[in-house]
């Protein structure tokens, strides 16, 4: 397998030209538009903030860890190793600069667009990126629905404890509880315990019988025999590994003191609210939740770019059949459409490059994308948070982590202060205002909120933490005319 795309690699030299297109975000969807853009003749720039490509999905072990068998982490490894060699072989010709530590922090739309980056790990380093065209590709991350005991050091994210597997090839505990809603909760399941993980189980709060409830969701599901196979691989693992799956159950609180050391589940109803007398508690030493994913759209919300609501009341980017968003230069791939999955990513990703590139799309890829984000489409509704889980919260549980703002203060916000939104209420009580901008807290403060309607797209300037010198050095692009 090539290893260069998988190293630190110094950013070029500027040049006055700007990149026909630069791609921002090196997971699936940014790799298989990056890659495809550089074999169509376009020179492209992709900017990631990992030191090494692949993103959450195709996260892998680092070369010094000597793993020797990293293709047991992922199922779809041979896609990810296909990929690694194209991008080694662009690079090589020159074809696509891959900037590796760049956190794309602001974009300012243009003939060309500038992207701004901090560079490092530190961000001790900026960089200023011109390309006419700009994809973004920037992913997802989990949403989490808090719960008495979730800030307990051995309480992880899903998603969070296939990243150490994959990464580190390290486990969050021995016996760990795997809860939330989802499909990530599977797959994330079965690599634990084929690691040698005890999972007791796997908690799912909603219902996996809700995929084949109407006639559209029975042909999603025929459109995609690979989808079924797969859940089967996983359901067979688990099977095997004698791990139990709870539907329609949810993780109400942890317990522990230095560390978790068990949870209480319980039945929930249709609104997810738990039925009281169906607690049980479960000895673990980790805890992995998640409540599914949210598109990360940060950089074009804040410039204006229309947005949808999926059926899981996550907010996407609105793209048409040609993957543009409602900015002009401006295309996304992948996640930020609305999650999908890392197979929607590579075939939406190659699709939105040819459509930059101005060449045709084969029928057979427009056909793929639709199947997959139907199914998609069907995921997203059944696994949507009913509004009953606020049911779990006490008055002392901490909603935001990062502020250790809880739940009685927001609530004493809305009913008394009469704060009607999640900014009313993050001004009042700073829920939001840590070090991760809200992305963890955000949902959870906004379903507490209340005030109806449709939810809001997180919109907000700087999309990481930029030093102020940066900001300082930033050179604003001159107004156009006199």
């Amino acid at each position: 397998m090539p290893t260069s795309p998988s190293d630190p690699t110094p950013p070029p030299v500027p040049t006055a030209e700007p990149y026909d297109l630069a791609v921002i975000g090196a997971g699936p969807a940014g790799l298989a538009a990056a890659v495809t853009a550089a074999g169509l003749g376009l020179r492209c720039a992709l900017l990631d903030a990992a030191e090494r490509p692949g993103g959450q999905y195709y996260r892998h072990p680092a070369p010094g860890l000597g793993a020797a068998r990293p293709d047991r982490l992922h199922h779809h490894w041979p896609a990810f190793a296909a990929l690694l060699a194209r991008l080694d072989a662009q690079v090589r010709a020159g074809r696509i600069d891959h900037l590796t530590g760049h956190h794309v922090w602001t974009a300012e739309p243009g003939e060309p667009w500038r992207l701004h980056a901090v560079v490092g790990p530190a961000g001790s380093g900026s960089a200023v990126v011109e390309a006419r065209r700009v994809l973004l590709a920037t992913g997802a991350y989990e949403r989490q629905l808090p719960f008495p005991g979730w800030t307990l050091p051995g309480v992880v994210t899903a998603g969070g404890a296939q990243a150490m597997l994959k990464a580190g090839l390290v486990l969050p505990g021995r016996r760990i509880v795997v809860a939330g809603s989802g499909p990530l909760l599977l797959a994330a399941a079965a690599s634990l315990a084929a690691a040698g993980a005890r999972v007791p189980a796997v908690v799912e709060a909603g219902d996996y019988l809700g995929y084949a409830r109407t006639p559209a969701a029975l042909g999603a599901l025929a459109a995609n025999p690979g989808k079924l196979a797969e859940g089967a691989r996983h359901a067979a693992l688990l099977l095997r590994h004698r791990v139990r799956l709870r539907p329609r159950t949810a993780v109400v609180a942890a317990h522990g003191e230095d560390r978790v050391t068990g949870v209480t589940v319980a039945r929930l109803d249709s609104a997810w609210r738990p039925v009281p007398g169906t607690e049980r508690r479960i000895a673990c030493d980790a805890l992995a939740v998640g409540h599914g994913l949210l598109p990360q759209i940060e950089l074009a919300t804040e410039l204006g770019a229309p947005t949808r609501t999926g059926p899981d009341g996550a907010v996407a980017l609105a793209v048409d059949e040609r993957l543009r968003t409602g900015l002009p230069g401006l295309w996304a791939a992948g996640e930020t459409c609305g999650v999908g999955g890392a197979d929607l990513a590579l075939v939406e990703g190659e699709i939105a490059t040819r459509e930059i590139a101005g060449r045709p799309v084969p029928a057979a890829l427009r056909a793929a994308r639709r199947r997959r984000r139907a199914f998609a489409e069907l995921l997203a509704a059944a696994h949507r948070p009913g509004p009953g889980w606020t049911d779990w919260l006490t008055p002392e549980t901490d909603v935001c982590r990062c502020e250790e703002v809880p739940a009685a203060a927001i609530r004493e916000a809305v009913e008394e202060l009469g704060a009607g939104d999640a900014r009313t209420v993050k001004l009042l009580t700073r829920a939001g205002m840590g070090w991760c901008q809200g992305r963890m807290c955000g949902p959870a403060v906004a379903c507490l909120a209340g005030g109806g309607g449709e939810p809001r797209p997180d919109s907000r300037p700087l999309a990481c933490p930029v030093p102020l010198a940066h900001l300082a050095d930033a050179v604003p692009r001159p107004p156009d005319g006199p």
